[in-house]
């Protein structure tokens, strides 16, 4: 048996328009459920976000 492997190569302005597509994503969630109102979404992030500094009350 052989093992069939595939590769994918990308090229280093695509490897940073994926990071910078992940850093927005990454930032648009963090800050909607920053400032989101509803208690179960502040309750659930209130440590995560007094452990990294973003203000929440």
């Amino acid at each position: 048996m052989t093992a069939r492997t595939n590769s994918l190569s990308l090229s280093i302005s695509q490897r940073i328009a994926a990071g910078l597509a992940l850093l927005f994503v990454g930032l648009s969630l963090t800050y909607a459920v920053g400032f989101s109102s509803l208690a179960v979404a502040h309750n659930t992030a209130h440590d995560t976000r007094h452990a990294i500094g973003f203000p929440c009350h």
